[in-house]
């Protein structure tokens, strides 16, 4: 299977790169490859009284983020969200595979479009001391994932496995074409994504298509909405549009104008 630290672009979810801060993105050690796609960081330190915000259409995955202030757990995501920054700060974040949900939530459709707060106060700690060295703090939250999540089973390894798969193959359209490439029904195939993600495998198709519609649009001003929709298995250029207001709250054309 395709490792997704290489096939996904990390920047796809960004909707507006040209705002972000300083931004270093680092894969795990070799020990946590199983339980985090990559980590990513931001630093920024801005001028008093100035903030910037930056919507997000996160990956069909949770992630644990590290902050000066405490650690978070991420569930995945069915809208576009915002983050405002200000002042100075700093994240330590892990976009988790699966494998490593499965062990740190005991629902993870319960933390869809939320969050809880983790006690883990000496990896917090040891991550706070090590920025702003930030491959440092990254081996900090690699080794404690795999000290509290210990390697995948085989239900994770296959929970894995599909998510790769929806999250970069462009020929999956169908949660059908998922089942018959994984080799398992349908059926099973929802219910690992249930148990794993806490979204359908439906869903997460439409997120990775609503990702690539959106870098399309924002990177390649030429292209005609009509031919972003067909290449991206959209009935028709109306359902990308109808696509596009429900998640992100504007036309193509109204984000196409904005980025």
């Amino acid at each position: 299977m395709t490792d997704p630290s290489h096939a996904i672009d990390p920047s796809r979810g960004v909707l507006f790169p040209d705002r972000l801060p300083r931004f270093t993105r680092l894969p795990p050690q070799a020990e946590a490859s199983g339980l985090v796609s990559w980590f990513w960081v931001p630093q920024w330190d801005l001028p008093d009284g100035v903030e910037t915000r930056q919507p997000i259409l996160g990956y069909p995955a949770a992630n644990l983020a590290v902050e000066p202030d405490g650690v978070t757990l991420w569930g995945a995501t069915t809208r576009a969200s915002e983050r405002v920054l200000k002042g100075s700060g700093w994240a330590v974040g892990a976009l988790l595979r699966p494998a490593a949900l499965a062990r740190l939530a005991s629902s993870p459709s319960e933390l869809v479009d939320a969050f809880v707060a983790l006690d883990a106060p000496e990896m917090h700690a040891a991550v706070v001391a090590a920025m702003p060295d930030v491959k440092a703090a990254t081996l900090v939250v690699s080794s404690w994932l795999v000290r509290r999540a210990g390697p995948p089973g085989a239900e994770g390894r296959l929970a894995n496995d599909m998510a790769d798969l929806l999250m970069t193959d462009p020929r999956i359209l169908r949660v059908e074409d998922a089942a018959e490439q994984l080799r398992v029904s349908v059926r099973t195939l929802q219910r690992l994504a249930h148990r794993a993600v806490g979204l359908s495998p439906a869903a997460m198709i439409r997120r990775r298509r609503l990702q690539e519609a959106a870098q399309r649009v924002r990177e390649d001003a030429g292209v005609l909405l009509a031919d972003v929709a067909a290449e991206l298995g959209y009935a028709d250029q109306a359902h990308l549009a109808n696509d596009f207001r429900t998640v992100l709250g504007l036309t193509p054309s109204e984000y196409r104008a904005a980025t």
